[in-house]
């Protein structure tokens, strides 16, 4: 057993040992690191851009009127690398939901509602739309937010009413009203606006509780709830 031993620890066999040791150190350790190293893989719902110094490289389109170019995109799946000239950096571009603050809008027949809304969006997944996502939109969700509120505003002032319609009714025109220009600053996908609330603010409850105090025929239509406003107010 001893000349076993250390026969395995003369020159030939010392030899073959250290030959094997080292194939099966480089199978399992430096070829999966190397694989590693120059293969990028993006997992579903990600998108990888194409950097250098951490900036994302623009590419000039030939033929575009648009002169801010667009950057490499990568879709999921195993891209081969380039890691001592390109770096890539990982983009969410799942569909999320931003809530918007709530807000006193006045429809066309002065009727003051107090709205609730939210707004699903996602990132387009293309060079010229992602490269304005990461260097032209400091905070994407406040911008979108701002474009979705406006809209928002726009449609509820020509409404007649004291009810606002329906979710299915009053988001499409919502989303058909300011989806292109959602897209345009902010490199994102406008999938719907939820109205999650709808309720009668307090300055609508007082001008329809005042509206009998015009002079004219409307007097006779007052109300009990009107005339005791209407006779406190006056007493002020």
């Amino acid at each position: 057993m001893l000349d076993a031993i250390s026969g395995l620890f003369s020159g030939n066999a010392l030899s073959v040992l250290v030959k094997t040791s080292g194939a099966a150190l480089t199978l399992l350790v430096v070829v999966p690191a190397l694989m590693k190293l120059f293969l990028v893989t993006v997992d579903e719902g990600s998108a990888a851009i194409r950097t250098r110094n951490g900036k994302p490289i623009i590419r000039r389109v030939r033929g575009s009127d648009d002169g801010r170019g667009e950057v490499v995109v990568l879709r999921p799946g195993t891209h081969g690398a380039f890691p001592i000239l390109y770096w890539y950096r990982m983009v969410d571009v799942r569909a999320r939901s931003t809530d918007l603050p709530a807000r006193c809008l006045t429809a066309a027949s002065g009727h003051q509602h107090l709205v609730h809304a939210s707004f699903d969006w996602r990132s387009i997944v293309s060079g010229h739309d992602l490269r304005v996502l990461e260097l032209d939109v400091l905070n994407v969700k406040e911008r979108a937010g701002n474009i979705v509120g406006a809209a928002l505003r726009d449609l509820v002032h020509e409404l007649d009413g004291a009810v606002l319609p329906p979710n299915d009714a009053l988001s499409p025109r919502i989303v058909a009203a300011c989806t292109e220009l959602v897209r345009r600053e902010c490199g994102v996908e406008l999938l719907r606006v939820i109205v999650t609330g709808d309720a009668l603010t307090d300055g609508y409850l007082l001008s329809q509780a005042v509206a009998p105090l015009a002079p004219g025929p409307a007097r006779s239509e007052w109300g009990a709830a009107a005339a005791v406003l209407a006779d406190r107010l006056s007493s002020v």
